[in-house]
């Protein structure tokens, strides 16, 4: 491996939070909390840029990644778990209760697959199927979590 691939495998599996043996989504979602405290350093107008960026870069990470495995979604790629959780606290203040509950909610929505995120992971090839999918569990997490919000439990 070059050193190259080496630094792309570094950043694509989340620091190698995706080498763990077990639940590697979860430690990679782990990973995403300092991207996602980012939020209370730029300002609200540029939150969905930020996001975007965040999105483009880990699509092609986990679609170098991918290739140089040689697999459609190797699970010790976790760049996509930190872009959707970083997709998940676009909406709210970040604080200790929308971290852990957005956390707990996206880590849900990742698991489960309910239809549109299901539909991004097998629609969508390459980097993009990879990341996409979470993505759209962020968008469903940013959801409910702004819901919550807004209902004043938070």
């Amino acid at each position: 491996m070059t050193f190259f691939q080496k630094i792309l495998m570094f950043l694509a599996t989340g620091f190698f939070s995706g080498r763990s043996p077990v639940a590697p989504g979860t430690f990679g979602t782990l990973a995403a909390v300092p991207f996602a405290i980012v939020f209370k350093i730029i300002p609200a107008p540029f939150h969905v840029v930020y996001s975007v960026g965040v999105i483009l870069i880990a699509i092609f990470l986990a679609d170098k990644a991918a290739g140089i495995l040689c697999e459609k979604d190797p699970g010790c790629i976790v760049i996509d778990e930190m872009a959707g959780y970083v997709v998940a606290l676009s909406l709210v203040p970040v604080q200790a209760s929308t971290l852990v509950a957005g956390f707990c909610i996206f880590r849900f929505f990742d698991i489960v697959k309910p239809g549109p995120v299901r539909y991004f992971e097998e629609n969508f090839p390459g980097g993009a199927g990879i990341v996409l999918d979470d993505v759209m569990a962020g968008i469903l997490t940013a959801f409910v979590l702004k819901i919550i919000y807004l209902s004043g439990v938070f």
